[in-house]
């Protein structure tokens, strides 16, 4: 459904483009502003106008129609995907200066030694001897 407005969408910006393009320009910069056609000036300009008016109507239908299918099927998901709750308050920051070794990294996670890293659950990737 959403593919064939979507067409319908992009035919009506083309006719749109077209029409504006045609009608009369003040300062007839296109070259097209007072030549004798099929129709009087006054003739066009009324087609013209009624057209652009008309296709402008469509164009906002659709833009209205093509917003509402895509908010149809979203659903609210969150920012952080780990599944973590409530964010926790941190705890009291730990001296800087002294106590407890390893440095300033291991003092600023609360003094903890940095544990082994543990294997990766996933497949490896072959490494060369």
């Amino acid at each position: 459904m959403q593919h064939v407005i979507i067409v319908i969408h992009l035919m009506l910006v083309l006719a749109l483009i077209g029409v504006v393009l045609l009608q009369r320009s003040e300062g007839g910069g296109l070259g097209i502003g007072s030549t004798g056609g099929f129709m009087t000036s006054r003739g066009t300009a009324n087609v013209l106008t009624r057209a652009t008016a008309i296709l402008a109507g469509l164009f906002f239908v659709t833009s209205l129609m093509l917003s509402v299918l895509a908010g149809i099927n979203r659903k609210p998901t969150s920012i952080l995907q780990g599944g973590q709750s409530a964010p926790t308050a941190p705890s009291a920051p730990a001296p800087l200066g002294g106590g407890g070794g390893g440095g300033l990294l291991n003092q600023l996670q609360g003094g903890q030694a940095p544990a082994a890293p543990t294997a990766p659950s996933g497949p490896q990737v072959p490494q060369s001897k």
